[in-house]
């Protein structure tokens, strides 16, 4: 009903009469349906009333005696014919269906009563948006993008709750593309006489987005050396602390065992510092125990333990 409504305008707007007959210009979508009116209240009197195409195909003939309708075979599935106002309506129309349908009587004398030229046409495709940069100036949020359908293009830019340019471009085939801005939309429309879709931007969360991205890397800058310094201080801590164990393990005194010192002591009677040891070398790992490997103990100032010779009384 809605289809049918928007012809019936199309009809007004786009009939123009010449005397009796009058040629009609009417668009429909691939697939819609169309009506096909006679445009007038008073018919003469007729035989015969018919709607052919212009490959002269007799779509539907009516006999006014008989009453009597006869369709052609290869619209059968795909015309209704009113006989009482004598409309047609062609269904499931495609392109190939366009062009031109004529009504005509027939009696005393042939008149063609009226005319269509009809236009099959596929519905449009939505147009795409799309944003090629936007960055924020101050208060100001400014967007550059480009709105494109059908062999259609327009580039503009977004700043200050308005579009700069604001532009219409149509092609000869009626396709149409429109692009327009409110205070927090940005919409490019794409339409044809028979559809229309659009495409929407959402200004104000996009510029949000944008201030949001913008805080993120001015943090993620200051936050960058922040973290190169931890780094290096920690890897500076480490390299000192690897440094002092390696100068630890190549050298260590310790006393020689409380046991070999009193034995030492007895000895000897020397109770100078007694045992110092150091590592030997980097340890290599082998099948025997790392410490008995690693060190070497030595004893200092031991003496061969031997009595005095005897004095015999002839030294005497």
């Amino acid at each position: 009903m809605a289809i049918n409504h928007r012809l019936r305008i199309l009809l007004c707007l786009l009939t123009f009469k010449t005397g009796f007959s009058a040629e009609i210009s009417v668009v429909v979508q691939t697939g819609n349906s169309v009506q096909l009116h006679i445009q007038t209240r008073e018919l003469p009197e007729f035989d015969d009333l018919s709607w052919k195409n212009d490959k002269s195909e007799i779509i539907v003939r009516y006999t006014s005696e008989t009453k009597r309708v006869r369709l052609h075979s290869s619209y059968k599935d795909r015309v209704d014919f009113n006989d009482t106002t004598f409309s047609l309506t062609l269904k499931n129309m495609q392109k190939t269906d366009s062009g031109l349908y004529t009504a005509r009587a027939s009696g005393e004398s042939d008149n063609n009563i009226v005319t269509y030229r009809v236009s099959v046409i596929d519905a449009v495709e939505a147009p795409v948006l799309t944003v090629n940069s936007n960055w924020l100036s101050g208060n100001f949020c400014t967007v550059n993008f480009t709105c494109r359908a059908h062999e259609l293009m327009i580039t503009s830019s977004y700043q200050n709750n308005r579009c700069s340019p604001e532009e219409e471009v149509t092609l000869q085939q009626n396709y149409t593309l429109i692009l327009f801005c409110s205070e927090e939309t940005i919409i490019c429309n794409h339409s044809n006489p028979v559809s229309w879709k659009e495409k929407r931007i959402n200004i104000t969360q996009l510029c949000t987005e944008t201030m949001k991205t913008d805080s993120f890397l001015l943090w993620s800058v200051g936050l960058v050396p922040v973290c190169i310094l931890i780094i290096c201080i920690i890897v500076f801590m480490y390299c000192k602390a690897q440094e002092m164990q390696k100068i630890n393990s190549d050298c260590n005194t310790y006393d020689i065992p409380d046991r070999v010192q009193a034995q030492t002591e007895d000895e000897t009677g020397d109770n100078r510092p007694n045992t110092t040891y150091c590592t030997v070398g980097q340890y290599q790992e082998q099948k025997i125990p790392p410490e008995t490997e690693k060190t070497i103990y030595s004893v200092v100032n031991k003496k061969p333990n031997q009595k005095p010779p005897a004095i015999s009384s002839d030294d005497t």
